[in-house]
């Protein structure tokens, strides 16, 4: 009809979309897609869409240019299309809310492509350079965590909101004095992550850029106690616009 014309026709001027928008669309077809190519948007968003795995897979090498890539509420069986994609310039990967993902999945995308060519050592992780990863409401455990911390050593923000198994020892994990992460995480969001206990708050000082920290909604951490490591903050006090939301203007 019109719109998809109307549409297709706004894909092609090249000031109007540094990121395309195609969240929501149930079937994705072959002219968005193509669409999609010739435009070689910075940043993507195809989440809560019927996006298939052999779509994905099409889209991601003739995208090379990717920036930004927002698969939320996808299938894993799409998402694992990243597995095969070369994203070199990517900063920013959304996948949360992405059902039956386990640690075997994150693995499988955290881990560096198994080498094909021989007598080559250093073989990058896909999430070598990536700045943002969100990663909310996902069943991974600290075993991904630690993967993490390798594979993706540069992160300045990290979304774990209402993931179901992080707690205390998570936290020992990303700011103990092995943890890249530590130095790097300016935005950190735990909001709903229901295992976190007041004893984990004074590790969060070990992070000196932290300048967002959302403990929303963590029934087990106290408000008095969010408000001592507010006042205490890592190297200066956060203002706390709502009750265990940490923030710091930069």
């Amino acid at each position: 009809g019109l719109a998809s014309v109307t549409w297709l026709g706004w894909c092609y001027d090249k000031r109007l979309w540094p990121r395309m928008d195609l969240s929501r669309r149930k079937s994705l077809t072959p002219p968005m897609l193509s669409g999609v190519v010739r435009r070689q948007p910075r940043a993507l968003d195809l989440s809560w869409t019927g996006v298939s795995k052999k779509q994905l897979m099409w889209l991601l090498n003739r995208l090379q240019g990717l920036q930004e890539l927002v698969l939320s509420g996808c299938s894993w069986l799409s998402v694992s299309a990243l597995g095969s994609a070369p994203l070199p310039a990517l900063r920013l990967l959304d996948l949360r809310w992405i059902e039956d993902v386990k640690d075997s999945q994150l693995r499988e995308l955290l881990l560096p492509p198994p080498d094909t060519k021989p007598g080559q050592t250093e073989s990058r992780g896909r999430l070598q350079g990536v700045a943002e990863l969100r990663l909310a409401g996902l069943e991974l455990t600290d075993a991904s965590l630690r993967l993490l911390l390798r594979h993706a050593p540069q992160l300045s923000a990290l979304d774990l909101s209402h993931c179901a198994h992080v707690g205390d020892p998570s936290v020992h994990l990303l700011t103990a004095p092995t943890s890249p992460l530590r130095e790097t995480l300016v935005h950190l969001n735990l909001a709903g992550c229901h295992r976190l206990t007041d004893h984990c708050l004074p590790l969060f000082r070990r992070c000196p850029r932290l300048r967002r920290l959302d403990l929303r909604s963590c029934r087990q951490l106290s408000p008095e106690a969010c408000a001592r490591l507010a006042a205490a903050g890592p190297p200066g006090p956060f203002r706390c616009p709502e009750e265990k939301l940490l923030l710091k203007d930069s």
